[in-house]
């Protein structure tokens, strides 16, 4: 069920060197793969950071609790910054290696360079001026912060500033100032794991909702607007760490089951349920969103996978060879992906607009 391992390295992580690609990578193997570009007026700023949560033990292995968190905001100018890659050196090699087993049907390692996947967010760009609403960002079960990229991107390209936010333990990857932390999650949680997992999420979400203003960019972030996000595991989370707490606006729950726990109470005064027409556990999706005020959107032609990163890169994968026609299909449906990703960044920044004034 379980797969732990701590792969240390000599340095700190979290300088602007650590996000720039090395030539090794840039000479890497197979199809350049692109994320696609923001559409708001703003060049995005990007910065990454480590908390600590002394309180708080961490579930997986034990020692204090901690997270990174990748913060994309927009920009006051990007002259003589450079671009980041969607992941360091080190993340990609374990990236590559976790992909396949945790996605069947994505690439086996060696066959993409993942290293050479450039984002669109500048590395320690100056910010704009000016008070900026906030969205935390959580990720699907198994997934790094790194895959809500390209909406992150999009949202901060229009004003806001986004905290992306990883899960260590159940995240893929996670590189941390001791090391890489790596997934203990090899297939569907049993019902304790996945207890745990959402539990553990909500703490990290609230955390990050604590240490908002203490935050290098606090200065341009007003948390009278701040909104929560996520992607299946990430959704649910959101939504039970939203549940009153005043701070939170606005909820976008993407694809999240809300069933394992007690129906969410006190929720914020704005909840997007958005799903796809083509995941398998659609019917409980909508049975566990039953009897719940808020937005529902379904999102045609699509699959689970759709609303991260590999809703943009696995059609990509397909048209290299990389992937086929029936692993594309159940990992982010068959639609035209750039349609889909227009609706997606539609419909969720419109809703964050509408709620967070």
């Amino acid at each position: 069920m379980t797969s732990r391992r701590t792969l240390l390295k000599g340095t700190l992580f979290g300088g602007a060197a650590a996000l720039l690609p090395t030539a090794a990578s840039a000479a890497g193997a197979g199809p350049l793969l692109r994320l696609p570009a923001p559409t708001g007026p703003h060049p995005v700023g990007m910065r990454t950071v480590h908390l600590l949560d002394p309180d708080r033990t961490d579930p997986w292995v034990g020692g204090v609790r901690e997270l990174m968190l990748t913060v994309l905001y927009p920009a006051r100018t990007v002259r003589g910054r450079s671009r980041a890659p969607q992941l360091t050196p080190d993340e990609a090699t374990v990236f590559a290696e976790y992909a396949p087993r945790l996605h069947p049907g994505l690439p086996q390692p060696g066959q993409v360079d993942w290293g050479a996947v450039l984002t669109h967010g500048y590395v320690a760009a100056p910010p704009l001026p000016g008070r900026h609403p906030v969205l935390v960002y959580s990720p699907g079960g198994g997934d790094s912060r790194t895959l809500g990229t390209g909406l992150a991107e999009d949202l901060a390209s229009h004003g806001r500033v986004v905290v992306l936010v990883d899960h260590p333990g159940d995240a893929s990857q996670v590189e941390l100032p001791t090391g890489m932390r790596t997934t203990v999650l090899m297939g569907p949680p049993d019902p304790a794991t996945l207890r745990t997992m959402i539990h553990t999420r909500i703490a990290d979400l609230r955390l990050v909702l604590d240490r908002l203003s203490g935050l290098q960019l606090a200065p341009v972030m007003d948390t009278r607007r701040i909104g929560l996000y996520g992607h299946s595991a990430g959704g649910t989370a959101a939504v039970y760490a939203a549940c009153g707490d005043p701070r939170v606006g606005a909820v976008a729950n993407l694809e999240g089951y809300l069933d394992p726990y007690d129906t969410p109470a006190g929720l914020a005064r704005g909840l997007l349920l958005f799903r796809t027409d083509g995941f398998e556990g659609a019917d409980r999706i909508e049975s566990s969103w039953e009897g719940l005020p808020g937005r529902r959107a379904l999102l045609g032609g699509a699959n689970h996978w759709t609303f991260t990163d590999y809703g943009s890169l696995v059609p990509q994968l397909q048209t290299a060879g990389q992937v086929t026609s029936a692993a594309r299909a159940a990992l982010v449906g068959t639609g035209d992906p750039a349609a889909t990703l227009a609706r997606v960044r539609r419909e969720v920044g419109t809703f964050f607009t509408r709620r967070l004034p």
